[in-house]
């Protein structure tokens, strides 16, 4: 115990003389903070507002390019006379550098006015409300897109960011500004029509038999297809019956004569009040039901002009129906050449669309369309080759089955009629068990856009003994062979033209091209869901977001150039900033002006990595100068 306490006593000395030893001497001058000088309700007084946006700020790029548009283009929409209207190429700066700051709504680009310094800048101080914002977006817009398009494109062009030499297309579904569960399914609208011509049906016969017995004559009413104008017809001449009692009781006076004709009247207005308020206005209904589809198989009351798709949008990337549109865009170096939005959710029966959009248009024609398997059909193939001998353009588009036929498992399949030999010669098949194949007729079919497709069919000598028919068909007699000659010689060139090296690498820039730029919008800019409703409306939208796509491109292109992105050795930036030059200017590399740009730039980054980006630049350049 005593040795214990001896113990805490030393350590309880030890740590006090430690305490003294480490305390430091305190200053006797007392130093007050500073701070810069503050004050925020002073006055301030700007020279130039132009002056606080940085020169490669993405809204001098909107200035730039929106002042390049003849004004003619823009004042043929306007009518003239009346109140004073905001400027359209302000209106058009606005909404475009709204966009590329992910403002969407006309109440959040009106607020983005009144606070952000480049946005007063492209208004010149001016405040047009939310309202004015969304007629001029909603109403000016619908008419003069297509034109401006044009013109921005046709701009790039000549500045030389794209060269519409290859055709990157691809497809994307984007949600309609629609409720998800107010839909109209065609197939059930053709069921209850069925069901409601069987009712009526029924009481034309009911109808017809109390027309016997009143001794009433009507017009005859086919009962396979009863028009709405022949039933309020019908409801006329049962009026006009019942009115007849009506004055027939008013004119007796005899109870048990007044009772049969009320009677009589009443089993008459039953048919009148199921004509009028149920049989006519469903007619009407699902006839304007079957307008409003057309070609499609769904749509949303709150958007007709939106058709439910199949989306992944939850995050185990399950299939959700949701009234959306099909946007079908092309892109070269990540700029969005062209556009056009679709009712129809499959791909495949959008190509000749777009394409026959974008021939219409002022813009030149591709020289090669890059596409997915989604559009590799034979309707599609026909198209690009042309019905003369010159194509419209080349193609490097594989047919949906590609993949799957350089497997060995299918190479490996006797079921598969492309592993057996053919006699060119005779015409026939051999199958895997020796016996022949014999050509039996021709046949045409239609697919679902209703082209017509011709077919070879093939039908064995014999398949009853066969051990290895249960490996071959499932079919109870001969094994058939369907073969589309004019598709196969389409698949064999696409596939020829697939396995060839350069144009390999070309298909290969598909997926850095034209899903870097969906993912660009749909993921960094968050653009998800359509804010207006309507196809015309949601064209002038997605133009909208094309163009700024393409503005913020152009001015990130600037910033490399100039130098101010900062490089980060880690990361290899200096080589990733020549490979990007190289993309977007390989056409223009020889240029002076590149090669201005290009020095510049050199001098810049030698200040920071002592001169390892200048001599990567002139590694990769061309010797000729």
């Amino acid at each position: 115990m005593s040795n214990q306490k001896i113990t805490n006593e030393e350590y309880t000395t030890q740590t006090t003389l430690l305490l003294e030893v480490q305390e430091k001497p305190v200053s006797k001058r007392q130093l007050a903070p500073t701070f810069k000088p503050y004050n925020n309700h002073q006055s301030f007084f700007i020279y130039d507002l132009q002056e606080l946006i940085p020169e490669n700020h993405v809204a001098r790029v909107v200035d730039e390019m929106i002042e390049d548009i003849p004004d003619e283009l823009l004042f043929q929409h306007y009518l003239g006379g009346g109140r004073s209207s905001y400027h359209p190429k302000m209106m058009l700066k606005v909404i475009l550098y709204a966009y590329s700051q992910k403002v969407y709504s006309c109440r959040g680009i009106e607020k983005l006015i009144r606070e952000s310094i480049p946005a007063m800048w492209l208004a010149g101080m001016q405040n047009p409300d939310f309202r004015t914002i969304n007629f001029f977006r909603g109403y000016r817009m619908k008419t003069l897109m297509d034109e401006l398009f044009e013109n921005m494109i046709h701009q790039l062009i000549e500045k030389g960011y794209i060269t519409f030499e290859d055709y990157f297309l691809d497809g994307t579904k984007l949600e309609a500004n629609a409720n998800k569960y107010s839909f109209i399914w065609k197939k059930s609208t053709v069921r209850f029509e069925e069901k409601l011509k069987e009712k009526i049906k029924e009481n034309l016969q009911h109808i017809h038999e109390l027309a016997q017995t009143e001794e009433m004559e009507l017009e005859e009413i086919p009962e396979e297809d009863v028009t709405s104008g022949q039933l309020t017809t019908l409801s006329h001449q049962l009026e006009t019956q019942v009115n007849t009692l009506t004055a027939e009781i008013e004119a007796t006076k005899e109870v048990s004569v007044r009772k049969e004709l009320r009677s009589r009247r009443s089993a008459l207005k039953k048919p009148i009040k199921l004509i009028q308020e149920n049989f006519i206005p469903r007619i009407q209904k699902y006839q304007a039901y079957h307008e409003t589809f057309g070609d499609r198989n769904s749509f949303s009351k709150t958007d007709t002009d939106a058709t439910f798709m199949r989306m992944k949008e939850d995050h185990m990337k399950n299939g959700q129906l949701k009234p959306g549109y099909n946007v079908q865009m092309a892109t070269e170096n990540q700029f969005i050449l062209y556009y056009s939005i679709h009712q129809r959710p499959t791909d495949t029966r959008c190509f000749i669309p777009h394409l026959e959009k974008l021939a219409a248009s002022t813009l030149p024609m591709p020289k090669t369309v890059i596409a997915d398997a989604g559009y590799g059909s034979e309707e599609n193939y026909l198209y690009a080759i042309g019905e003369e001998k010159e194509p419209r353009f080349d193609y490097l588009i594989p047919y949906n089955t590609y993949l799957k036929e350089n497997t060995r498992k299918y190479k490996n399949n006797i079921k598969n009629a492309k592993n057996w030999d053919y006699q060119e010669k005779d015409d026939w098949f051999i199958c895997p068990n020796g016996r022949k194949v014999l050509f039996k007729k021709y046949q045409n079919k239609k697919n679902a856009s209703g082209f017509q497709q011709s077919y070879k069919i093939y039908e064995c000598e014999d398949c009853s003994d066969c051990p290895l028919k249960a490996q071959c068909t499932t079919a109870k007699g001969n094994r058939q062979v369907h073969w589309n000659t004019v598709f196969e010689e389409m698949k064999a060139k696409a596939k020829a033209a697939l396995e060839c090296e350069e144009k390999a690498a070309i298909y290969a820039r598909r997926k850095i091209e034209v899903e870097s730029v969906f993912g660009h919008i749909k993921g960094n800019r968050s653009f998800r869901r359509f804010l207006l409703r309507g196809l015309d409306k949601v064209h002038v939208e997605f133009g909208i977001v094309a163009l700024a796509h393409n503005l913020l491109k152009v001015a990130a292109i600037r910033q490399l150039l100039s130098g101010n992105k900062r490089i980060d050795k880690k990361s290899g930036g200096e080589k990733r900033d020549v490979f990007l030059l190289q993309i977007y200017f390989k056409d223009l590399w020889d240029s002076p002006f590149f090669l201005w740009r290009v020095d510049k730039r050199a001098k810049v980054a030698d200040r920071v990595q002592k001169g390892a980006v200048r001599a990567t630049f002139h590694e990769q350049a061309p010797s000729n100068k």
